[in-house]
This record gives C-alpha cells, sequence and structure tokens, in this order.
C-alpha cells in the first residue's frame, strides 16, 4: 500500500494478436513451460503494492484463461472482464470496475516486467497522476507526412519507445475516458496528455518487449529467465 492508496494491476489480453500471424493469441503460447500470461500474473500477483487484478479478456477465450488461473497458486482476487474491440475499449470496461485508487495497466504479452519498474511506476503516483515505463530510443526517429516525405527529425537523446506497465490515479483516468470517448490513442497517457497532465517516463530496459510477432517467442525464452 502506498500511503493509504489502494492498487489494481490491469492485464490486457483481448487483442486479436494479428501480426503474430499464427491465428491464435499470443498470450496463450508455450514459454519455457507456462503461457505467455502466466508470467504478468505472476508478476503482479507478487508485488506488495498491488492488492488485485483485473484481465481483459475475449469473452470466447474466458475459459482458457480461467484455466491458466486454476492451475496456478495466485494470492490475489483476480476479475475476468469481458474486453472490447480496442485496447481502450478494455481498459474502458476495466475502469468500469475498479473500486481502487491507483491502476497499473500492462500488456499481457510483455512477459519480462521486472519488480522493480512495477515499483517505481506505483511509487511515482506520489508526485504525477500519471506515469509509463520506457527506453530511450536507439535510432534516430524521424516525423513524416503521409507521403513520407520527412517533417523533421527528433532529438534522440530526448526519444522515447514507450512499454508498459503504466500508472494511474483511476478517478482522473476514468474521466479522460469518458471525456474523449471517441479518440483514438494507442496508450493511455495520450489522454492525459490532452489535458496537460504531466507524465512521469520511468526508465526500463529493452528485455520488456511485447510479443508481436511469431518470432519474438525465441527471444522473450531468453528473457523471462532472468526474471
Amino acid at each position: 500500500m502506498i500511503e493509504g492508496k489502494t492498487v489494481t494491476a490491469i492485464i490486457l489480453v483481448a487483442g486479436n494478436s494479428t501480426r503474430y500471424g499464427q491465428n491464435r493469441n499470443k498470450n496463450f503460447e508455450d514459454v519455457n513451460g507456462k503461457p505467455v500470461l502466466f508470467y504478468s500474473l505472476n508478476a503482479f500477483d507478487s508485488n506488495t503494492y498491488v492488492d488485485n487484478i483485473m484481465v481483459a479478456v475475449k469473452k470466447d477465450e474466458i475459459e482458457t484463461v480461467k484455466e491458466i488461473i486454476q492451475k496456478e497458486n495466485f494470492q490475489k482476487q483476480i476479475q475476468i472482464i469481458v474486453g472490447g474491440n480496442s485496447r481502450k475499449e478494455s481498459v474502458y470496461n476495466c475502469l468500469k470496475e475498479v473500486t481502487t485508487d491507483i491502476v497499473i495497466i500492462h500488456d499481457g504479452a510483455r512477459p519480462a516486467i521486472k519488480q522493480n519498474y512495477i515499483d517505481k511506476c506505483i511509487e511515482s503516483m506520489k508526485e504525477f497522476k500519471g506515469v509509463t515505463v520506457g527506453v530511450k530510443s536507439k535510432d534516430t526517429i524521424k516525423i513524416t507526412d503521409e507521403n513520407h516525405v520527412v517533417l523533421n527529425t527528433t532529438v534522440r537523446a530526448n526519444t522515447w519507445i514507450i512499454q508498459t506497465p503504466q500508472c494511474f490515479d483511476r478517478n482522473i483516468l476514468f474521466n479522460m475516458h469518458e471525456k474523449y470517448e471517441q479518440d483514438e490513442v494507442t496508450d493511455d497517457c495520450m489522454l492525459l496528455e490532452k489535458e496537460g497532465y504531466p507524465i512521469k517516463i520511468i526508465e526500463g530496459d529493452y528485455t520488456n518487449i511485447k510479443i508481436t510477432t511469431y518470432e519474438d517467442i525465441n527471444i522473450i525464452k531468453q528473457f523471462v529467465k532472468l526474471t
């Protein structure tokens, strides 16, 4: 617990895994004897700040997630929520059920998340209303127009690749979801940014990759050994 605040972890597994290219949900793939989802569940179940867990799931995959949960000896309450047609909708569906002060949102397909980053995200909520893990870009990033013509170049030292977890004041994030219901966003920080809330970035590491393509499975098998 942080200053009397309660924390819910939201784990997102309701995506379509389109880029994965295997016609199945990447969160259920076997990695070193456990499904991908297990590692995220285990990380937040083991964290001392987290009070309970919600998992956003496709309706037709609820039973699969239930089986994964039932096979393990998790200590915290884990609630399954039916996800939406987008990441944003899935988060919103969870937020409607959250009763805690803080939410920490994580992609189920990032199984190599470390306790240190979960802790730092939640601890930073003492000063900020929105926090995310990220890594500095190793490459120069250029911004283009729709015809792929360069408009400008970012300063590499100030350019970050955003990961999860991301941590928020539950009430503020819920209000932003309702206010910007029609807006398309790729992460929840963007909603707070629209209202001028400063977002703190916790520097993570490059092992916290999101499984996107099938080739990533072999990469992640090396990283989860370290967690």
